[in-house]
Formats: C-alpha cells, structure tokens, sequence
C-alpha cells in the first residue's frame, strides 16, 4: 500500500500481482486486500485498487462531493501510474465511477467490466430503481447483499478502532456521494453512448439491490456491452463467489 497525492487528495492505493493491469474500484463495503477473489485475479494480473476519497485511508477534501468528482480524480491518477489504457473492473459504486470514468475519456480504457453498478436513473420517477439501505435495519440489507447472509455477519466486538473508524467512515462518504439524487447522476446516461470499449455487466442471481431488469436496461447505454449472472450470490458477488467471478472477468479480459 502507498499514498499517492492526487488532486491534492493522498489516496491510498494497495497494489498486488504482476503482469497486465487491471484498475479495480471498489464496492461501498471498500476495499479488503485480503478477499479471495483480489489473490485469483492477481495470479496472473496487476491488480490495481485505489480506496475511494473518503474510504479507507484517503483523504477526503472539502470540495468532493460527487462520484463525478471521483471520476476526474481517478483519471489523474491513471496520468501517474503510467496507466495510458487500461482494463477496469469496477463493482456497485466503483461500476459507477469507472462508467463516469470510461464516458469521459473513452480512450483510456480497453475493457470494462461493471459488476452489478449503480449510477444511471431507469425506472419511473415515482420509484427508487436502488432500495434505500439508510432507511432499513443493517440486518434487512445484508440479505439484500448476500445470497446467504448467516456467511455475512460481521462480530463488530472483535474489531479494532481502526477497522471500526474505517467502517463508519465507508458508510459516512456513501451517504455524502449518493444521497442527493439517490445513487445516480442524471446526466450520466446520456453521455455513456461514448463509451467505446468492450463492456461486460456481471450480477449476482440473488442479488436484492441491482435488479436483472436494471442491469439490461443499463448495458443497453453502452454501444458494446453484454450481461451475465452468477448463480448463488448476492450483490457482493465478488466475496461471495471469489472462483466464479474472477473467472468470469479473467476469460473476457482475455479475449478479443
């Protein structure tokens, strides 16, 4: 792990693997270089994972207010990593920034895989296309993000400050980003047309919070995306099936 200033933001990147580059953005849990899925992908990839502004250990300044915000931030980041084109792989909110990311620059990016993102408005008005996990019981959204939530629960008597600091600081950012409208942009469906390269969108069969119906109907913005579901998981598919994901991911990084 090494802070990297950006912006005049330190952002905390961990780094593992060797071989070509993937950018990997995390979910609103943040980023956990311990999970199962980050060692299969690194076997035989860079796997490279910025904490978000606001997670982890990054710092988080006063005028970032916005995942788009985010998006800029990351592209300048790429500038320093010597990333010219990149593979990105980007799940829930990091699907939504590498998006942002990919509407802008669209050179800068080789593949895209989104797994189960958020981001763009599709549904009626009226109606939240994202459940309002601030407005329910932690127990009612861990079963809307795991396929099996007794796997998911989390003793918060055996964590340390530090963890714990991170936790409530992950939850508080989120809230800060996605509040106002609720977990989307509205202009970024507009703009995703200039998305150029190869997209693959991934979700989890059981997954409570991004619906099959959301999922095709935002691979449709692309110009070149498909769609695939891996059975028992949940929106955090990537903890919960670390072998069927990574694999997933690996084989359409691969091909041409």
């Amino acid at each position: 792990m090494q802070m990297i200033p950006v912006a005049g933001i330190d952002v905390e990147v961990h780094e593992v693997g060797s071989g070509t580059p993937i950018l990997f953005l995390h979910s609103a849990q943040g980023f956990q270089p311990g999970h199962a899925f980050i060692k299969l992908l690194a076997e035989t990839r860079r796997v490279i994972a910025p904490s978000h502004p606001g997670f982890g250990r990054s710092g988080l300044p006063a005028w970032l207010s916005t995942v788009d915000d985010i998006a800029h931030v990351y592209l300048e980041l790429m500038d320093k990593l010597g990333l010219r084109k990149v593979d990105v792989v980007g799940a829930s909110i990091g699907g939504w920034i590498a998006a942002e990311m990919a509407s802008k620059a669209p050179e800068r990016f080789r593949r895209l895989v989104l797994v189960s993102p958020v981001g763009v408005k599709l549904g009626p008005t009226d109606r939240l296309d994202i459940p309002d996990i601030f407005a329910m019981p932690q127990e009612a959204v861990t079963k809307l993000l795991f396929h099996n939530p007794e796997k998911a629960k989390v003793d918060i008597g055996k964590m340390s400050d530090d963890e714990l600091t991170i936790m409530v600081r992950n939850r508080e950012t989120l809230a800060l980003l996605v509040w106002e409208p609720w977990m989307h942009n509205p202009k970024l469906r507009h703009r995703l047309h200039r998305v150029v390269a190869p997209s693959l969108f991934l979700r989890g069969a059981s997954d409570g919070l991004v619906s099959a119906d959301y999922l095709a109907a935002y691979a449709k913005l692309l110009p070149n995306a498909t769609t695939e579901t891996i059975a028992a998981a949940g929106h955090a598919l990537p903890v919960e099936q670390p072998q069927a994901f990574a694999s997933s991911v690996l084989s359409f990084l691969k091909s041409e």
